[in-house]
């Protein structure tokens, strides 16, 4: 696990040491404070449901663009090979990048919390804010990211140019987040076979304070199959 840190530190310093992070996540800061303040000064509406709603969508563009150079960079300069003869595992590089590339959405994620204690602040007096909904969507947030940060560095493996990786990644991350939009054209069967695929069909079961083992257990397994994808790809690449 140590090698695995390791790789994770030099990930996240690597990316916050140039301005790529804080374009990103100064854009996904930017949309998203709009989206809340929106809903906020131009509906009248105290509440986090229209943050809660658009994050996910916006995740389909950030979850890519922190993951597209993770191992396409790495291929194109010449320090993959460097870094595949070095005492450790295959899928001790993936978790290296996997924690790293979840640290920065997290780190961004950190900056809208203040939202919440808004929305808490305005409660009507006498009235208790419920944080549990709160707690529940940041957490169904972090997993989403989980799962398209395993699917965004399989993307990034498959090519040396991170703008290849960003698309593969973008076009996975937006497959699984819309999935379900066509369930409607299908028999009801295979309906809610796509629906159950759709990340955000089980996102907003979690966004209302409903902690089901199914929706934990479909983003464990979706970022699973995404990490087991790349550590593939990149013993692949050892050969």
């Amino acid at each position: 696990m140590e090698s695995t840190f390791a790789i994770a530190r030099r990930e996240f310093r690597t990316f916050f040491g140039s301005p790529i992070a804080y374009i990103v996540l100064g854009g996904f800061l930017l949309l998203a404070g709009w989206l809340y303040f929106s809903t906020l000064f131009l509906a009248g509406q105290a509440s986090l449901r229209g943050f809660f709603a658009a994050v996910p969508v916006l995740f389909v563009v950030l979850v890519p663009a922190i993951t597209m150079r993770a191992l396409a960079e790495e291929r194109k300069s010449g320090t993959l090979e460097l870094l595949l003869t070095l005492p450790m595992e295959d899928w001790q590089i993936v978790a290296g990048k996997f924690l790293a590339a979840l640290g920065m959405v997290a780190a961004g994620l950190v900056w809208t919390f203040p939202y919440a204690l808004t929305v808490a602040a305005l409660t009507g007096p006498g009235t208790a804010f419920d944080w549990g909904p709160v707690l529940a969507g940041y957490l169904g947030l972090l997993l989403l990211a989980a799962s398209f940060i395993g699917l965004g560095l399989w993307g990034s493996a498959l090519s040396r140019n991170q703008i290849v990786g960003f698309i593969v990644g973008l076009v996975l991350c937006f497959a699984f987040a819309f999935v379900d939009a066509f369930a409607a054209l299908l028999p009801e069967s295979l309906g809610q076979v796509l629906q159950y695929l759709s990340v955000n069909y089980h996102f907003d079961n979690i966004a209302r304070g409903v902690l089901d083992t199914r929706d934990l257990l479909f983003y464990v397994s979706l970022t699973a199959v995404g990490l087991l994808l790349t550590t593939k790809t990149l013993s692949s690449a050892r050969q």
